[in-house]
């Protein structure tokens, strides 16, 4: 008999997605060589490696090992499927860069059944003990799709983003998940290691140690990551991640420069005004309009009574292209009702 979801590895965000799924009911077996006794005393159902997790045949199987350990655990897996005839479960993962595990898959022989997937979601903190079911409700997700992608894997995939986790999904492909999350993700985690280096390297360091505050704090909270978590994290994605970090330099080179020279420096401090707008306006629809899994299944309604809009789109003919067309726009799904995804 199969369960559910089956999750390899259970630190910060494994573990935070084990304990949403069984806090919402689904089946879920999970394993961990490091902290899977700590998870069995939380009430999760352990399975001692991933050959034993692979005997209880889940239906997806999450890959949540470390960037750096995702082809030696994807070869795990695989073998663990040549063991157990007629098991065809679907093949995902939570990693923070897409492309490397798309290749460390396909490497196993396991491309085949494969939907990348990232939950935006996390802490500074590691580890199963910093873990809780609450980090994983109601996120927003990134979805990696190829035109070899195969749509019922994919649907298996958003159904459960969608469903009991209560999130959204936005439909990507790997190079474009890769170069939006070195803007949103990854540079800041540098930035926040550039400034707290500057700061233990600073004679006055002690001093602006006491004297910080909020600013500091939220400028630097994903510097105090694990280190090698971020480096594997920053590196693996290096090819996104370099070119943005040449930008801010050159921009930083050039701020300095201008008021070294007395000169004006509104270029610098207006141009996020863009952003500025739309994440004012976005935190004010998080305020009174759609919660990730609220809808209605009428396309163009307002959900739930809310005047936010939602498009459906008809599970049927070429749906993954059309679904990737528009999230590519920066739409996300938000459920799946009657043969139909809602988008807004």
């Amino acid at each position: 008999m199969s369960v559910g979801v089956g999750v390899v590895g259970l630190g910060l965000v494994g573990g935070s997605l084990a304990r949403a799924l069984q806090a919402a009911g689904v089946p879920v077996v999970a394993t961990d060589p490091v902290s899977g006794g700590e998870a069995r005393a939380a009430g999760l159902t352990i399975a001692d490696d991933v050959a034993h997790l692979a005997a209880n045949r889940p239906d997806v199987v999450v890959l949540a090992a470390p960037l750096r350990a995702m082809r030696s655990v994807a070869a795990e897996l695989a073998e663990a499927l040549a063991d157990e005839p007629g098991w065809d479960p679907t093949v995902t993962d939570v990693g923070s860069v897409k492309g490397p595990v798309r290749d460390a898959v396909a490497e196993a022989g396991l491309g085949e059944r494969y939907v990348g997937a990232h939950p935006m979601s996390g802490t500074e903190h590691s580890g199963f003990a910093a873990s809780s079911a609450e980090l994983m409700q109601g996120v927003p997700w990134a979805v990696t799709v190829t035109p070899a992608t195969d749509p019922d894997r994919l649907l298996q995939v958003l159904r459960l983003v969608t469903g009991p986790l209560g999130g959204t999904a936005a439909v990507l492909t790997d190079e474009l998940h890769d170069e939006a999350v070195a803007l949103v993700s990854h540079v800041p985690h540098v930035l926040a290691n550039q400034l707290l280096g500057a700061v233990a390297g600073a004679p006055v360091r002690d001093v602006a140690l006491r004297l910080a505050a909020g600013s500091f704090r939220d400028g630097t909270r994903v510097g105090f990551t694990d280190p090698r978590r971020t480096e594997a994290m920053v590196t693996e994605n290096a090819a996104w991640v370099a070119p943005v970090l040449r930008l801010a330099a050159r921009d930083l080179e050039r701020l300095a420069d201008e008021l070294d020279s007395n000169a004006p420096t509104h270029w610098f401090f207006d141009r996020p005004e863009p952003v500025r707008d739309r994440i004012g306006r976005a935190g004010t629809a998080r305020v009174t309009g759609l919660r990730p899994g609220d809808a209605t299944g009428a396309a163009g309604v307002g959900a739930a009574g809310t005047g936010l809009d939602v498009e459906a789109v008809p599970l049927t003919g070429d749906w993954p292209a059309e679904l990737l067309s528009r999230c590519t726009r920066g739409a996300v799904v938000v459920a799946l009702e009657d043969g139909t995804a809602l988008l807004r």
